[in-house]
């Protein structure tokens, strides 16, 4: 980085790069793979002077074409080259219009003929995903993991008239784990390094620097398409080959075997290291030994005694089960039922009868409500299948859900059978005796209702840092556990009880949780004060204490949210009416940060949640219990599944991927501005989802001289080092006036050096440990440039001598404006005091004001006049004015500038979840 001015200079450009030697390029081929080659290769310079693709598929262009039109790129959509072996000559002279000096064919499923392949300057290159000479031909991703390689990766060869045998460009390999799947390869190494290798080629052609490396015949491998009946599972073999099977089949065409006569495809394996669980047992055809289903999935074993996992299973009919759920997926007829259960059902027939007495015959395939009934008639079908059924006790829920008569049946006999009660949530913890108590924590990923491992079976150390020691280990979700919760979340949304459900109803839901969380609220505060170093008492009131109340407040607007009439001109001789409608947006994603880890979450879930919509939730790294424990309180609050999603793992990983995903339509976030600006960037480009950003703050503080001076070191305290100073608001620049400034800072340090700094499990300490190792040592780097700049270091600046990540509560005076401490945030215990000129109000709110940040400010005086004007002429979301750290769940909160936009809290963060739709209608 250069330094210029206080200013970072990057040593790149984001615009477009020319360099000294550039090619006109036709890029044959489609998908995201080749629009991803065709936005880097015009960035990078190169002229793309057309674009060959495959024709719209029911109404929709491939994001090759998508982009290239954007682009202005001429885009050609034909559904083929060549006919009988020949070029059709108007695609030819098509071709030949566009002048290429090479064709780049990143992923391409048409027959490109020899004659266009050949005709450039510098004839063609094409990707391949495998490291030729191994697997030639198509799906060698697949056959990679079939054949249980070590080694992945890709190649850039010229084309020739053989089938991948032309000579080699360049390529790049990449080690494969144990349990890798197709899509984990192609995410992680095959689909970014393979955008950027095709422009590296492409660059070495334009140099006359590429290289034609003739393939060896030694080591070459040809494997075509794998078709369904190929792909039958060998059952002699050992767990690592049957597990390479599955997985290089997964997801097309799918390894299947036989169960009970019908064919099961198996999906999501990955290999058993630890001891194999309890379960029910599974006889499969062909295989020595049964597998057993468990809580977690389907196990199954090699020849060599080793086992296997596999999570999904589908039927023939294309229905797809968590492979835990087996033994309970199955359909039930009229001709299973025992004589008592046929008895219910033709009393329930008669019922329904005398209910929709305009149906001739109730039939199994009679609708409830399409057949006339109304919410009066739920009523009056629930209470008499009580009176009638031996006091059967269904709820309307039931017959909302079931409205056809057979399914109805059959959820009245799984009522009878107790088997239609939701599975008990298997909570594998992580306990403690600590703090006077259990303490109970879930450390797995939370999918669509269930703690389950992450699919590749990752974990990561969470740190106490109290004493640096691991808490537990944590799932570290993949981008395959994002898609499975993102899945849920959608379905949840879309198809299930949900997207249904009342809203009134929803708030009763929330409301339950605030109960659960303010019952678990001592349990929750020690998890709090374990995992992020929350002192407890401050936990136990604000980290715990407004979550609930944040949950309270959002409950009650759930049905509360409603659009309005808006009087319009009427197209006459007829009339008017036009009114809007407030309408969830869908899958919304939530990233929190890890100063406030349950109360940022419920800043942002809550109002997600009240407006109808369903989330993905990633927790910080560092700090992801509360967050799964709230998973499991949702839950016992009777949320339904894959309404809450809870994923930890890495923001370059989990955060990158939720920005991006395409069935995501909103994303809140709060941290850096600085990642801010990227995931701001990814949603734009993704699918421009929705976003609202609460990034970084350097909130000024001024104290004039006519304050009430005791209260004004007392809040000044609290606005920096609350929390320990791991406060998004905190005062990160206090501007003391003249004539006080001495004594403010001499009563300052004599008031901090009372603060008891320890464990914070301890009831007496104020000060506990900062959040991370990696955060402690930034803040000693930061008083080490206040030093280096010529700020005077009056009190603190050290790191406390004791285990864990403790840091003295530290205060500057004399920052000048230009200095590093003035400008930038640190996001810790550490007081920055800069003095004003006597009387100078323009002067400090000038000096206040010359930050790129806007998030909180504030302003000790006792003229109520001065207080007004400057809290008027403050750039910032938020203005304190004789206080500080003073938020409610009923004020909206958020920032000006680059400190984001969008509002938490109050009505307005409802907004934030919502989409207007206006109606209008004639009459």
């Amino acid at each position: 980085m250069l330094w210029r001015g206080g200013q970072a200079l990057r040593r790149f450009s984001t615009g477009r790069v020319c360099f000294k030697n550039k090619l006109k390029v036709a890029l044959i081929g489609q998908s995201l793979f080749g629009q991803e080659v065709y936005s880097h290769l015009c960035k990078e310079g190169h002229r793309v002077v057309g674009v060959f693709t495959v024709p719209d598929k029911d109404g929709k262009a491939d994001p090759l074409a998508l982009a290239a039109e954007k682009n202005g790129t001429p885009v050609f959509k034909f559904p083929r080259w060549r006919v009988k072996g020949k070029t059709i000559k108007e695609v030819a002279e098509a071709y030949r219009s566009v002048g290429a000096e090479l064709n780049v064919l990143p992923f391409c499923t048409q027959f490109i003929p020899m004659d266009v392949i050949d005709g450039p300057k510098h004839g063609s290159i094409i990707y391949h995903p495998s490291i030729l000479p191994r697997h030639r031909g198509a799906s060698a991703i697949n056959w990679t993991l079939i054949m249980g390689d070590k080694k992945a990766g890709f190649s850039v060869f010229w084309a020739d008239d053989g089938l991948d045998t032309g000579p080699i460009l360049l390529q790049r390999s990449c080690d494969v784990e144990p349990n890798d799947t197709v899509d984990a390869l192609y995410n992680r190494f095959l689909f970014p390094e393979g955008i950027k290798a095709m422009v590296e080629a492409v660059q070495l052609i334009a140099d006359g620097k590429a290289p034609r490396i003739p393939q060896s015949e030694e080591g070459a491998t040809y494997e075509g398409i794998q078709k369904k009946e190929n792909a039958k599972i060998s059952w002699n073999q050992s767990a690592e080959a049957l597990h390479n099977w599955i997985r290089g089949h997964d997801k097309v065409p799918g390894a299947w075997a036989e169960i009970n006569g019908q064919v099961v495809t198996f999906y999501g394996s990955s290999l058993l290291n630890s001891s194999v669980p309890p379960g029910e047992p599974l006889e499969i055809k062909g295989a020595e030994k049964p597998g057993l289903v468990t809580k977690n999935g389907l196990v199954l074993f090699g020849n060599d005694g080793k086992a296997l996992m596999v999570r999904n299973l589908q039927f023939e009919d294309g229905k797809m089960i968590p492979a835990s759920q087996y033994f309970s997926s199955g359909e039930m007829s009229m001709v299973e039922l025992t004589a008592e259960e046929v008895k219910v059902a033709e009393t329930i027939k008669v019922i329904w009868a005398g209910i929709l007495s305009n149906v001739p015959a109730i039939e199994d395939s009679t609708d409830f409500f399409k057949s006339g009934a109304s919410s009066m008639d739920v009523a009056r079908l629930v209470e008499e299948i009580r009176q009638k059924c031996g006091g059967l006790q269904l709820q309307n829920e039931d017959v909302y859900m079931a409205t056809k008569f057979e399914d109805f049946i059959q959820k009245v006999v799984r009522k009878l059978r107790g088997e239609d009660q939701e599975a008990e949530l298997v909570v594998d913890y992580v306990s403690k005796e600590i703090n006077d108590m259990t303490v109970k924590m879930p450390y797995q990923c939370f999918i669509n209702g269930q703690f389950t491992d992450a699919e590749d079976g990752q974990t990561y150390d969470t740190i106490n840092p109290t004493d640096g020691s691991t808490i537990c280990k944590v799932s570290y979700a993949s981008l395959v556990d994002v898609d499975k919760a993102v899945a849920a979340a959608k379905d949840a949304f879309e198809n299930g009880e949900w997207g249904r459900m009342n809203a009134r109803d929803r708030g009763r839901l929330m409301y339950r949780l605030a109960d659960l969380m303010e019952e678990k609220q001592e349990e929750l505060a020690t998890i709090e004060a374990l995992d992020s170093g929350a002192v407890y008492t401050l936990a136990l009131k604000t980290h715990i204490g407004m979550s609930v109340q944040t949950f309270r407040y959002f409950a009650g607007w759930c049905d509360k949210i409603q659009g309005s009439t808006i009087p319009i001109n009427q197209a006459r001789p007829n009339r008017n009416l036009t009114f809007t409608k407030k309408e969830p947006l869908g899958v919304c994603a939530i990233i929190i940060p890890w100063n406030y880890p349950l109360m940022m979450l419920a800043w942002k879930s809550a109002a997600c949640l009240a407006a109808g919509n369903t989330l993905v939730l990633k927790p910080a790294q560092v700090t992801p219990l509360t967050a799964l424990k709230f998973a499991e309180l949702s839950v016992k609050a009777g949320f339904p599944k894959g309404v809450i999603n809870i994923i930890p793992g890495s923001g370059g990983v989990v955060g990158q991927h939720l920005s991006e995903h395409p069935d995501i339509r909103k994303l809140g976030f709060t941290g850096s501005t600085l990642i801010g600006k990227q995931i701001m960037k990814s949603c734009a480009i993704s699918n421009l989802k929705k976003v609202s950003l609460e990034l970084g703050g350097k909130s000024p503080l001024i104290i004039f001289s006519d304050c009430e001076l005791d209260k004004a070191v007392r809040m000044g305290m609290g606005a920096v080092f609350f929390n320990k100073g791991e406060n998004c608001i905190a005062a990160g620049r206090l501007f003391v006036e003249e004539s006080i400034h001495d004594e403010f800072v001499t009563r300052m340090v004599e008031e901090i050096k009372k603060m008891k700094i320890g464990d914070p499990l301890d009831r007496s300490t104020d000060h506990g440990p900062q959040n991370h190792k990696a955060h402690l040592e930034k803040l000693l780097q930061y008083c080490e440039a206040g030093v280096k700049e010529g700020a005077t270091l009056v009190y603190g600046g050290r790191q406390v001598q004791r285990p864990g990540f403790f840091m003295e509560p530290t205060v500057f005076t004399d920052v000048e404006d230009h200095m590093y401490l003035a400008k930038e945030e640190s996001f810790g215990p550490i007081m920055v005091i800069s003095k004003f000129q006597n009387g100078d109000v323009d002067g400090v709110l000038q000096r206040a004001n010359n930050t790129e940040y806007g998030l909180a400010s504030g302003v000790f005086t006792r003229d109520i006049n001065k207080a007004m004007y400057v809290s008027e002429k403050l750039e910032a979301g938020t203005v304190f004015i004789n206080t500080y750290n003073k938020t409610d769940v009923a004020a909206p909160f958020g920032g000006f500038k680059q400190s984001g936009f969008g509002k938490d809290l109050g009505e307005e963060a409802l907004n934030e979840y919502l989409k207007t739709k206006t109606v209008t209608l004639e009459y």
